[in-house]
């Protein structure tokens, strides 16, 4: 066996599980989960009734670049969302379908770090687990950026050493960030992507929850935006994820794509045709057909604004906090350790929520998502009103 599995820690939800082991909620209370980042918004039906009306597609092997018409579309909606010039994206050579962002951002890795050099993956500290496991996997020692509260939630990436940038080969960005919400100004793309040419590393910006953001006016920046506008626009060491998941309320579709640097494009797509599956025909119609549409998509960041509101006034006079600029979690501080906190509350009024030092790592004695906890707020409006009242009393009566 791989000797670096036994490097992976256990997942969140597998630690979530044991801490809950043997505890048995009020059997009044209806069970409330708002730890796991699943949307539970229905799927819009131009995308379910495209997916049934090419289900004759199935009959096809599909390729692994997928349909020149998906990513015609992918490459429109990139350039009319981020700004880009007209005809800067080349569908042909920027643009590949996935099978949603997870497995994409995992196999990256695995084409890109050389590990016969000693390699570093750096990553924000809270993250997505699946950018520990993909470093380790792919034979690298991952490197993690706390991202603390008096640094607006992002690492401070000013204090890493020239040292630490010389060994990077891929750098993970999350913007906006899980779990915090935080984002990624233009300028400090600008930085990065400097940063990258000179020391030639590989930027993946995880940018899944860039379309579910509260002001209407101020959509976040994305990484070849900010490769357009300084310039470089060959999209040079960076590549995006994107998702249907979180966007449309499809994560069972399993639908994304990454957009960016050509050669970097070209040489993933090699990777691809060995290891990783093709979209499905029906699939990539369905997924057509939703990156086609932003009305559902303005209806969605509706139904967050109102659950961000409704929850955090609710909570604010015991559990400070404030609606994030985008995403669909809330990440406050609790008055008790964190693990602690959420074991309480599901036994005392059967809600479940995510440890926040379950997401993050102890670096140099300090971890950033110590005595904070993460609540997704995916379900109807009406449950995470209830989950609200019933969090603020229990913290009432600690």
């Amino acid at each position: 066996m791989n000797p670096a599995l036994g490097l992976l820690q256990p997942y969140p939800f597998e630690k979530l599980s044991q801490l809950k082991a043997g505890l048995t909620p009020p059997s009044d209370r209806t069970p409330l989960a708002l730890y796991i980042g699943e949307p539970r918004h229905p799927t819009p039906a131009l995308i379910t009734e495209a997916l049934i009306a090419h289900l004759h597609g199935l009959c096809v092997y599909p390729t692994t670049r997928g349909q020149p018409a998906l990513r015609e579309t992918i490459a429109r909606w990139l350039t009319a969302r981020f700004a880009l010039p007209a005809g800067l994206l080349d569908p042909e050579r920027h643009i590949l379908p996935v099978n949603g962002t997870r497995e994409a951002l995992f196999a990256l890795a695995q084409a890109v770090v050389d590990p016969g050099r000693s390699p570093l993956v750096l990553m924000p500290n809270p993250f997505y687990q699946i950018y520990e496991g993909a470093a380790l996997l792919a034979g690298a020692q991952p490197h993690f950026l706390p991202c603390r509260p008096e640094h607006g939630f992002i690492p401070d990436f000013a204090a890493v050493d020239a040292a630490t940038w010389e060994r990077c080969q891929l750098l993970y960005i999350c913007s906006p960030g899980n779990p915090s919400g935080a984002l990624l100004d233009l300028p400090t793309l600008t930085r990065l992507i400097e940063l990258a040419q000179t020391h030639d590393f590989v930027i993946a910006a995880d940018e899944c929850y860039a379309e579910l953001y509260l002001d209407e006016s101020a959509p976040p920046p994305g990484l070849l935006q900010a490769a357009a506008a300084m310039g470089n626009q060959a999209f040079k060491h960076c590549i995006c994820f994107h998702s249907l998941s979180k966007r449309s309320n499809a994560p069972g579709l399993r639908s994304g794509f990454v957009a960016g640097d050509a050669d970097l494009i070209e040489r993933f797509f090699q990777y691809r045709t060995y290891h990783g599956c093709a979209m499905p025909l029906p699939t990539q119609s369905a997924s057509a057909a939703a990156w086609s549409d932003e009305a559902h998509v303005r209806a969605n960041r509706t139904l967050y604004r109102e659950k961000f509101a409704a929850v955090v006034r609710i909570l604010d006079p015991v559990l400070p906090v404030t609606a994030p600029p985008a995403g669909f979690y809330l990440w406050p501080h609790t008055p008790i350790p964190d693990t602690e906190f959420v074991r309480r509350l599901f036994a005392e009024e059967a809600v479940t929520l995510l440890p926040g030092s379950f997401l993050s790592r102890t670096v140099d004695g300090y971890n950033p998502g110590a005595d904070r906890v993460r609540l997704a707020l995916v379900p109807p409006l009406d449950e995470c009103i209830e989950a609200a009242w019933r969090i603020r009393g229990f913290v009432e009566r600690l």
